[in-house]
């Protein structure tokens, strides 16, 4: 469980996709006059306790808007899907 302070590109390449599939949830709320964007994920169906909250990722407005431009970016995102 962590706060993310930036998001930055890694040099390493992808191996390949993980294997095991899980659900994710998000919560936003306001903590100390700030908005926060929380991203749960929860265990795969194979774990001791299938469905239990496993991680959790935070991300303020300043971290919130780097994960869009890289979306924007990697992905060619833009505002309203269909807008390519």
């Amino acid at each position: 469980m962590a706060r993310v302070m930036f998001i930055e590109k890694d040099d390493h390449e992808l191996r390949g996709l993980h294997k095991t599939e899980v659900s994710c949830k998000y919560i936003v709320s306001e903590y100390d006059g700030h908005k926060v964007l929380q991203l749960n994920s929860y265990g795969s169906m194979d774990r001791q306790i299938p469905g239990k909250l496993s991680q959790t990722f935070q991300f303020d407005e300043t971290v919130a808007r780097q994960l869009w431009d890289l979306l924007e970016r990697e992905f060619a995102f833009s505002a309203k899907p269909g807008n390519e």
